[in-house]
């Protein structure tokens, strides 16, 4: 599993900021990185958003106001987030929220291009889940 990698930085401090919403955190290599809940939230890697293969992720939308609800350590490679719209089933490895925080401007960037293809906008709602990857 990514993160069990001996070579990858390990946060040194996790800091969630409820009010700004985002999650602060300082890796052991020093890089210091605020990760907004909103690009955690349409990044997850869970299979709801990433599909069980390429061409098969799922478009979020309406996740500008989601919230961190709880953040709970799994083994000592990553956190499991729990999202106000009931999400909770991503698993963010240390390497994942490195890769998150790093390629932020990339992500951002990449996810509005997504947007203007399918010609939605950032705060639609999402569509009725029996229509989503996975039946979820």
């Amino acid at each position: 599993m990514a993160g069990l990698n001996s070579e990858t930085p390990t946060p040194q401090d996790l800091t969630v900021h409820g009010q700004s919403r985002v999650l602060e955190v300082t890796f052991s290599d020093g890089a210091h990185f605020r990760i907004p809940f909103e690009l955690m939230r349409i990044y997850s890697p869970s299979a709801e958003v990433q599909g069980h293969g390429p061409g098969q992720e799922v478009l979020q939308t309406g996740k500008r106001d989601v919230e961190l609800t709880a953040l709970e350590p799994v083994g000592n490679y990553g956190v499991q987030p729990t999202f106000s719209d009931g999400h909770d089933t991503g698993i963010f490895s240390w390497e994942y929220l490195y890769f998150l925080g790093s390629e932020q401007e990339k992500l951002w960037a990449d996810y509005e291009r997504r947007l203007k293809q399918a010609g939605v906008p950032r705060d639609a709602a999402m569509p009725e889940k029996a229509g989503q990857a996975c039946g979820h």
